[in-house]
């Protein structure tokens, strides 16, 4: 089994149908308009939230949190995963009840749990919602920045591209920046070239979340690959939320060939039929990669993680242990 490592997923979108029917039965609520014979059900990307929206509602105390998170992650390390980046939200946590530092806290337990049990290495990313605003998102930072959890390593902003711009962000990422967190943003999905271009320019991460959409100019594909910016890809998502028709049209390879650092990840997994092994499944079947290729994907991602020097090594040594 080829080993493999996450950086791009967020925890609400992670949580498996089987947990949610559990939950729903815990809190008394009908899964069945979002739940059909195991999988989650939408048409478009409104009753996308829908669903979304249903099954976050169903995580609500310390507990519940502690449970999605190991329940996602000794899933992935079933799966060969040795590492695993997850975007949380304040603002989820604020709606469910909790304050921030009990909702991370809570993620970390899970985390914890997942790692006794089979080794897996996690981390968080506090994640700002570009949708909830400006405010919220200079909130989020300013939480990463001062909790110290030893599990937070990272700072993002995702939410509704069509919403805000990014130098409303900067601020908010200088926070983050200073606090020493690793810094990434979603662009370049559901938005254009421009997004991404406008991502480097003003918040200058060293991730970029999907970025997918630069493979529109090849000046912004020549300057990803020199300034080795890494793109978190979402092959499975992309397909699903029809950013591109198929898989043939996906640009993953092509941003590959011209030299991108890229990476592969499930996004909101069950949301979108898939999983982190499927996306490297598809990597094999629809973008001719071997395992040798698959695990210099793995490479990319460690190297690229928000993680300590100390926890880096020794996930790079129990890559090349298992390439031998």
């Amino acid at each position: 089994m080829i080993l493999k490592a996450e950086l791009h997923c967020h925890i609400e979108g992670a949580a498996a149908p089987e947990l949610v029917v559990s939950q729903a039965r815990r809190y008394g609520k009908d899964p069945s308009p979002y739940i059909r014979d195991g999988s989650f059900v939408w048409r478009d990307f409104t009753s996308f939230l829908a669903a979304y929206d249903f099954a976050s509602d169903l995580f609500r105390t310390e507990e519940d949190y502690a449970r999605l998170a190991d329940h996602y992650l000794t899933s992935l390390a079933r799966d060969g995963a040795i590492y695993s980046e997850v975007f949380t939200s304040p603002d989820h946590a604020k709606k469910a009840g909790l304050s921030p530092k009990a909702y991370t806290d809570a993620l970390g337990e899970g985390m914890a749990r997942a790692r006794a049990k089979t080794g897996i290495e996690g981390r968080m990313i506090v994640t700002g919602v570009r949708h909830v605003g400006v405010e919220a998102i200079e909130q989020a930072a300013r939480f990463a920045a001062r909790c110290g959890h030893p599990l937070v390593t990272g700072f993002g902003v995702a939410g509704d591209e069509r919403i805000g711009d990014f130098e409303d962000y900067v601020r908010a990422f200088e926070i983050a920046r200073e606090a020493g967190l690793g810094i990434t943003i979603h662009a370049g999905e559901l938005m254009g070239w421009e997004s991404v271009k406008a991502a480097l320019d003003h918040i200058r991460p060293s991730r970029i979340g999907h970025g997918v959409r630069a493979i529109e100019n090849p000046d912004l594909v020549r300057r990803i690959a020199a300034e080795g910016v890494v793109l978190e890809c979402c092959p499975g998502s992309n397909i699903a939320l029809k950013v591109f028709d198929g898989f043939a049209d996906h640009p993953f390879p092509a941003l590959r060939a011209a030299g991108c650092k890229v990476t592969l990840n499930s996004d909101d997994p069950p949301y979108f039929w898939t999983s982190l092994k499927r996306e490297y499944d598809i990597a094999a079947e629809h973008f001719a990669m071997n395992d040798k290729a698959l695990a210099g994907i793995t490479r990319t991602a460690i190297e690229a993680a928000f993680v300590d020097k100390k926890t880096k090594a020794m996930l790079l040594g129990r890559l090349d242990a298992k390439m031998r």
